[in-house]
């Protein structure tokens, strides 16, 4: 069912928010300081080409550096990723087959807003629970 989800998530908006991740990971990669966004940006275009099977979960180990970093990413970036996701999940939520997509593009938005401090974990393993 996954790998179902994940296939119809990639034709119907999967590959276009996850080129809109590497435009803007590309974009922080091109200036020397905003490089750790730039990276944070191109591991969630990965999660974002495929989500389904995966989640977030925060890292015990992310400190003052990553809540600084999140305010700048919000400010730069982190809001127009979070408006495509909005608008995509409603566009998705108007079939009857698209609303586990819309749910899941909403599901998206937190690490959106705010990459840093955030792993990407597969669900299946033990660790991948909050």
């Amino acid at each position: 069912m996954r790998f179902i989800l994940n296939v119809i998530w990639l034709v119907l908006c999967g590959l276009w928010m996850a080129i809109g991740y590497v435009v803007a990971g590309l974009i922080c990669c091109v200036l020397i300081i905003t490089i750790p966004f730039g990276v944070a940006a191109l591991r969630i275009a990965g999660f974002a080409l495929w989500p389904f099977g995966r989640t977030t979960v925060e890292r015990r180990d992310a400190g003052a550096g990553s809540l600084i970093g999140n305010v700048i990413w919000f400010v730069f970036a982190g809001w127009w990723l979070a408006l495509g996701h909005i608008f995509t999940g409603i566009a998705l939520c108007l079939t009857i087959i698209g609303i586990p997509l819309g749910i899941a593009n909403f599901k998206l938005i937190p690490i959106s807003l705010m990459p840093l401090g955030r792993e990407i974990v597969p669900t299946d393993r033990p660790f991948a629970t909050r």
